[in-house]
């Protein structure tokens, strides 16, 4: 597999805070149900595990929305459970209401036997997905591999899927706190193996998706999420330079810990809707580069309207940057809803280059 730098490197120079052309864009589930011929792939594979599981109908997901829009990153198709299920805790999906888990942690004796599982082994079929896009990109975009954090993880394995309030993980949390850490320990170890396992694979860019972490209080933030974030990215091997391969920490409500976050170690932090960029830019001081951070429902509003938002997010992170757009990975505050028009998501994307290219702070 080649080691060259892909021809559109936008996405990860400014992930270094290099200067670009113009601002890189890429959206969190950009493969997905917005699209008809996500349907009609997904029909094919019968379900979302065979489609998740099935390397070359995973790489054909991922890479329909690069034939539509003209992003600078692609992103495997997967799903953050596969590291639980893959620890034995039997993944499947109940329609209308998500993912579920046929054998949720309970108590300590379900934590005392979770181990690590193996990326060539029980997610294999992960890493032949990262090997079978990276050979089907041809070097025209670089490919990001991604992870649930430790927390998120979590919570998914002690509620058995999602959830209202969080009440079982929570509870443990505060119950047993031991216990906690130890379930966190060794999630924390999957998810270094496995991202890991993706980056030897051939990805690029690795992101850690904290999706409820803004659920915590902060004392309990830093002490069952942030820790663990920290961890990761400090041991996470990533090499140097222009061999390195960066590291993104996304985060809903995590507005309140970006000086936190900034200094754990990561080469980037993702921020949703709820914190302007600029203020996110300030408050990082450039140890970081920021992804993000247009709220989704923008999308169901009308072109112009898609294109004003899109223009006040790029200056907001432009005037919080000293004036400068370097260190910016656009992005939407979370993900694509499957009723989104994809006209709409060409018009962020295109907006998205032509605005970051033309305007001056």
């Amino acid at each position: 597999m080649s080691t060259e730098p892909p021809r559109n490197d936008r996405f990860l120079r400014a992930l270094r805070r290099e200067p670009v052309d113009r601002t890189p864009v890429w959206l969190m589930r950009q493969a997905g149900r917005y699209l008809p011929e996500y349907r009609a792939t997904r029909a094919q594979a019968g379900s979302f595990l065979n489609l998740a599981k099935n390397p070359e109908l995973a790489c054909e997901v991922t890479l329909q929305p690069l034939r539509r829009f003209p992003l600078d990153a692609a992103i495997l198709f997967s799903d953050i459970l596969t590291v639980p299920d893959a620890m034995g805790l039997g993944l499947y999906f109940v329609d209308g209401e998500g993912p579920k888990f046929e054998r949720p942690i309970s108590s300590a004796a379900d934590i005392d036997r979770l181990a690590v599982p193996d990326m060539e082994g029980e997610l294999r079929y992960v890493m032949d997905a990262v090997r079978t896009i990276r050979r089907e990109l041809d070097g025209s975009v670089p490919l990001i591999g991604f992870s649930g954090s430790p927390w998120t993880l979590a919570c998914y394995m002690v509620e058995g899927g999602g959830s209202s309030n969080y009440a079982k993980v929570k509870s443990l949390a505060m119950n047993d706190p031991a216990a906690m850490h130890r379930l966190l320990e060794v999630t924390t170890d999957a998810v270094i193996a496995y991202l890991s396992a993706q980056r030897a694979a051939g990805a690029q860019a690795l992101q850690v998706f904290d999706t409820w972490g803004g659920v915590l209080s902060p004392a309990m933030y830093r002490e069952f999420s942030l820790r663990y974030l920290q961890r990761i990215a400090a041991e996470l091997p990533r090499g140097d330079g222009a061999d390195n391969t960066p590291l993104i920490l996304f985060g809903k409500g995590n507005a309140g810990y970006l000086e936190d976050l900034a200094v754990c170690g990561a080469e980037a932090v993702g921020v949703d809707w709820t914190v302007e960029l600029g203020e996110a830019a300030r408050r990082t001081r450039g140890n970081v580069a920021i992804q993000g951070n247009l709220d989704p429902v923008a999308l169901y509003a009308q072109p112009d309207a898609i294109r004003h938002a899109v223009g006040h997010a790029l200056d907001s992170y432009a005037i919080g940057n000293g004036g400068s757009r370097e260190g910016h990975v656009f992005n939407l505050g979370h993900g694509l809803s499957p009723d989104m028009q994809p006209e709409h998501v060409a018009v962020l994307v295109n907006a998205v280059h032509e605005l970051s290219a033309q305007r001056q702070i």
